[in-house]
């Protein structure tokens, strides 16, 4: 008789989170999926009417190929590079920063403490033309367009900055699981650093690296702020560009971007579920 008022309970406090999940979430998803497939009326910019409009996606994409190849482009090259120096960075503070270890994991998270936009606009000062990285390259000529800003370098690097802690605590907390035994078994069985590193600490790191790529090629295929403010409007923009066009500065754009949201959220999904099939939920975090 106990479980019986328990179970209500349970259940009764259970009703806020899906509330707000239900008004916040699932309703504007909602919205956004029929606006996407709303028609303009002829003659009468800006004003819709509900349909069935499937070829508002065929459209979208047709629209903005290059937005959207230069999108997944340029978060894949992020998050490699996020990859490559997060992997290095996270071993070093499991198994060679010792008491160090805590004020490695401040550095790391003290930059969440500073706005994304100010991040981003640092970074084009560091790579403005009169910066001393800009004009050591150009006396070097290496530099043959004269500037790293408003290129897609300059977009990469802002993504790799910003994002470089979504892959990094990943790694870290599933290399931080690794059984130091395992790793000095390696040693004991003749094998090599390199070769136990290869045989055994990467492998037990993956669900980490999973982890760590899908958090940081997310949020970095659907970024408008770095290309924005780092790149230009027709060499570098990327979905998120043609979305907030389509949105805020182009009359009757509404049906548009809400298909290409909804391209990306889709695309963003297929990835997540191929991860969960593969590797279950208990390692995403």
């Amino acid at each position: 008789m106990s479980a019986r008022p328990s179970s209500r309970v349970s259940w009764w406090l259970l009703v806020p989170g899906v509330a707000w999940l239900v008004v916040f979430f699932v309703a504007p998803l909602v919205q956004l999926f029929t606006v996407s497939l709303q028609s303009d009326y002829p003659g009468y910019p800006g004003y819709y009417y509900r349909d069935l409009a499937w070829h508002n996606y065929l459209d979208a994409v047709q629209a903005y190929p290059a937005q959207v190849a230069r999108s997944f482009g340029f978060a894949a090259a992020a998050t490699i590079l996020c990859l490559l120096l997060a992997f290095p960075v996270a071993y070093t503070m499991v198994f060679k920063a010792g008491r160090w270890r805590g004020l490695l994991m401040v550095l790391v998270v003290a930059p969440f403490f500073t706005s994304f936009v100010l991040r981003t606009v640092a970074w084009r000062q560091i790579l403005a033309d009169d910066a001393p990285l800009a004009r050591m390259l150009s006396q070097l000529h290496l530099l043959p367009g004269g500037h790293l800003t408003d290129t897609g370098f300059a977009v990469v690097m802002g993504l790799t900055y910003n994002f470089l802690p979504f892959m990094l605590l990943p790694l870290y907390a599933s290399l931080e699981r690794v059984d130091p035994a395992l790793v000095a078994a390696g040693s004991d069985l003749y094998a090599t650093p390199w070769q136990t590193f290869r045989m055994v600490t990467v492998p037990l790191a993956m669900p980490g690296v999973v982890a760590g790529i899908l958090l940081t090629f997310i949020p970095a295929a659907g970024d408008y702020v770095n290309a924005d403010l780092l790149g230009s409007d027709r060499g570098t923009s990327m979905v998120g560009n043609a979305i907030d066009a389509q949105f805020f500065r182009v009359l009757g754009g509404y049906p548009m971007a809400a298909a290409l949201s909804v391209v990306l959220m889709v695309f963003i999904l297929v990835m997540v579920l191929a991860y969960v099939r593969r590797y279950g939920t208990e390692e995403l975090m």
